[in-house]
């Protein structure tokens, strides 16, 4: 029967495989020599998790390295599965996988997270992740491309400026509705000026973000 795992568990489990734990996940990867020889690693790892591949696996082929990902879509973390399917990857012809791998994970400081956390989710397009019961839960691209956003509960205000900020780069025809999510979720417009190339908007408390497109930025 599939069990999670804690971190400690699921660390240990595949550590001398060659895979490592980070933020919920059993990550490794493998280098290769050009993308046909990373897609074909790819097909291989799919095949070996059969039909737990779609609910287990995702796979970033590029041409020099491939990235396996295993975590539970269902329970959002790691795991007894997830253990068998990473050795079987790694047992896959002699594949050697290595530890090389790591994960971007960003935090935004607030007061009051339940009433700026809405607006992140709407700007960035981004969505709960599985399991999620609570405003301390992270959210996350559920195109799995740009890293997880989660909020730090703060005791106190913090009046100065940013001194850094989002940009997020939309498609010149999705930016209307993303800029529309975004204030309905309680965002405010900043400014304007620069628009179509980029807007600036910020959540209750001030953090600033940037939704940029292609556009206005010739001549």
């Amino acid at each position: 029967m599939e069990q999670v795992l804690s971190r400690k568990e699921a660390s240990e489990a595949v550590q001398d495989a060659g895979w490592r734990f980070l933020l919920g996940t059993l990550r490794t990867s493998v280098t290769v020599d050009s993308l046909a020889q990373a897609i074909g690693l790819a097909a291989d790892a799919v095949a070996v998790c059969g039909d737990d591949a779609d609910q287990h696996l995702a796979v970033d082929a590029r041409r020099n390295r491939v990235v396996f990902t295993l975590q539970s879509v269902e329970h959002a973390a790691v795991t007894t599965l997830d253990v068998e399917l990473a050795l079987r990857i790694s047992a896959t012809a002699g594949l050697l996988t290595e530890a090389a791998v790591q994960t971007l994970e960003i935090a935004i400081d607030a007061l009051d997270i339940a009433a700026i956390r809405p607006f992140w989710k709407a700007v960035l397009g981004y969505t709960d992740e599985a399991g999620a019961d609570g405003p301390e839960d992270p959210i996350i691209d559920p195109l799995w491309q740009s890293p997880a956003i989660w909020f730090q509960q703060m005791d106190q205000p913090r009046p100065q400026r940013n001194r850094i900020h989002f940009d997020i780069c939309v498609p010149h025809d999705e930016a209307p509705r993303r800029l529309e999510a975004a204030l309905a979720a309680g965002g405010r417009l900043v400014s304007a000026t620069r628009a179509p190339a980029f807007w600036v908007l910020a959540d209750l408390e001030g953090n600033e973000v940037c939704i940029t497109t292609w556009q206005g930025r010739d001549g």
